[in-house]
């Protein structure tokens, strides 16, 4: 997923994503997201996708409707980081867990008497891996929706909207991934890239130093 705060060398082999190229990306998957799918609400999920989220909303803002509004889930997947390098204090390699722990749902008491039902929810993430975490909110969400559905009567069911989910990650990892998302979830990726370690501006400390290196790694065509 992300990478330690620790800055580390062009030639640790990290990816490093700076804060203007992760918004150029997000405003350009916002094009097609509004046009295809075109949400009213989001569920970011935490850490990750709170940034992402928040600068999709500027994008798929109209002029005609209020802000869309964002929730925060908290889903817990990666347990360890592995051995670290000593010389450049960052982990050899990434160990992903392999059950989901939730650590914070939905507020649907701001989201009205039919919180999730009739609405295009769109989950938002940083990155997606190995579909794991993806795979649960999606599932979990679901479970959400088939109760608040079972609490309407039978006749009023057929005149609400259908309720629709899609999803959206700044970055697909080219890999074998251990989830899977349902077919009829629609899926947005900003980009796909290898299947390597990316440090995300969000989770530096010293934010000038991973500009510097990022640039520098650009410069050498790392």
């Amino acid at each position: 997923m992300g990478g330690a705060a620790v800055a580390g060398t062009p030639e640790d082999g990290h990816v490093r994503c700076t804060y203007q190229e992760i918004h150029v990306t997000i405003g350009e998957t916002a094009k097609r997201i509004k046009k295809e799918f075109n949400p009213d609400i989001m569920v970011a999920i935490g850490g990750g996708g709170f940034f992402p989220a928040r600068v999709l909303r500027t994008f798929l803002k109209s002029d005609s409707k209020r802000n869309i509004p964002i929730q925060a889930i908290g889903l817990s997947l990666y347990e360890e980081l592995g051995d670290f390098n000593g010389l450049s204090g960052l982990a050899n390699e990434e160990k992903i867990g392999k059950e989901v722990v939730r650590t914070q749902w939905l507020d649907f008491s701001t989201l009205g008497n039919k919180p999730l039902l009739g609405r295009r929810i769109l989950i938002v993430d940083e990155v997606d891996d190995s579909r794991t975490t993806l795979g649960y909110a999606v599932t979990e969400l679901r479970k959400d929706i088939d109760a608040q559905l079972s609490k309407i009567p039978a006749e009023k069911r057929a005149e609400l909207p259908k309720t629709e989910l899609a999803i959206f990650v700044v970055h697909n990892k080219l890999k074998e991934k251990r989830g899977s998302i349902p077919e009829d979830v629609q899926y947005f990726s900003g980009a796909d890239i290898e299947d390597r370690w990316v440090d995300y501006p969000w989770e530096q400390q010293d934010i000038l130093l991973h500009d510097e290196i990022a640039a520098k790694q650009k410069a050498m065509g790392l």
